[in-house]
């Protein structure tokens, strides 16, 4: 069974990811990957992060993509039956993600049972195609990515952040922009939204 678990704001959601995981987390393994995150400002959203899962008895590994070569970053996600992608630059993301040749490797995992947990970024990239995103983030940080083609794992296209600061506005621009064009979904900080194969619902 297909399995994701997405959100805007993994701190403000762990009541609902516990539902999710139906209490059962205590010593499962979460593959942790914060390679959207290249603010310093926002690092403090990787810590929060990481805090949920050791909160509930999850033991936490880092893969940072963007420095590992290829043969590891896939072994890894292999093994793996839980990959957490994180928030930060969805354009970034999604560049090195390509760069490593991973797109079709975690959609094959996922389709296998591999659990998925996007936070904002990590949220947005399950979606068919990213360049809808670029009112929020800043697309020029991604030099290398000549197209947006995401990990096709949803029919939909997350928006995060709804009405939350700092992404008020730019929330905003992108479900009255994309409302008509677009199978937008659009969640605040405290929801997420939960896939069971074809089907989904928000918490």
């Amino acid at each position: 069974m297909k399995k994701l678990f997405l959100c805007s704001y993994f701190a403000e959601v762990k009541d609902t990811f516990k539902d999710f995981m139906n209490n059962d987390t205590k010593g499962k393994k979460v593959l942790f990957i914060p390679t959207a995150n290249i603010d310093k400002e926002t690092k403090f959203l990787v810590d929060e992060a990481k805090e949920v899962f050791k909160s509930l008895g999850m033991e936490v590994e880092d893969l940072e993509i963007s420095k590992l070569d290829e043969k590891t970053i896939k072994n890894k996600i292999e093994k793996t039956n839980y990959l957490y992608v994180g928030g930060g630059n969805t354009f970034y993301l999604l560049q090195e993600l390509k760069r490593k040749h991973l797109i079709d490797f975690i959609k094959n995992r996922v389709n296998s049972g591999m659990v998925y947990i996007g936070e904002s970024a990590g949220a947005i990239i399950t979606s068919k195609d990213i360049e809808y995103n670029d009112l929020m983030d800043d697309i020029t940080i991604a030099k290398d990515l000549k197209e947006y083609s995401g990990l096709n794992l949803v029919d939909f296209y997350v928006v995060p952040h709804l009405n939350e600061f700092p992404f008020e506005e730019s929330s905003k621009q992108i479900v009255k922009k994309y409302k008509d064009k677009l199978n937008i979904i659009a969640i605040n900080n405290s929801q997420a939204i939960i896939v069971k194969d074809d089907k989904f619902e928000i918490k």
